[in-house]
């Protein structure tokens, strides 16, 4: 194993555990705000459409029917 993958895992092992003792002593606090991040997540998912499917509905060659049955145009 290389010594950047060495530190690279020490890093992110080190990272993980930081975590855990923050989010133990503050979870109060993190729970707190789900509501905004949860709000924060709707614009986002405009910028970012590609997990649910993006365009793929949609027919471009001017066709009526829908690409499967059961699709909505």
């Amino acid at each position: 194993m290389s010594w950047d993958r060495r530190w690279t895992l020490f890093a992110a092992s080190l990272a993980v555990i930081a975590a855990f003792f923050f989010l133990r002593e503050h979870w109060q606090h993190v729970l707190g705000f789900t509501p905004y991040l949860i709000l924060l997540a709707c614009p986002l998912m405009h910028f970012f459409p590609g997990g649910h499917g993006g365009h793929r509905g949609h027919r471009h060659d001017g066709g009526d029917r829908p690409t499967k049955p059961g699709d909505i145009t």
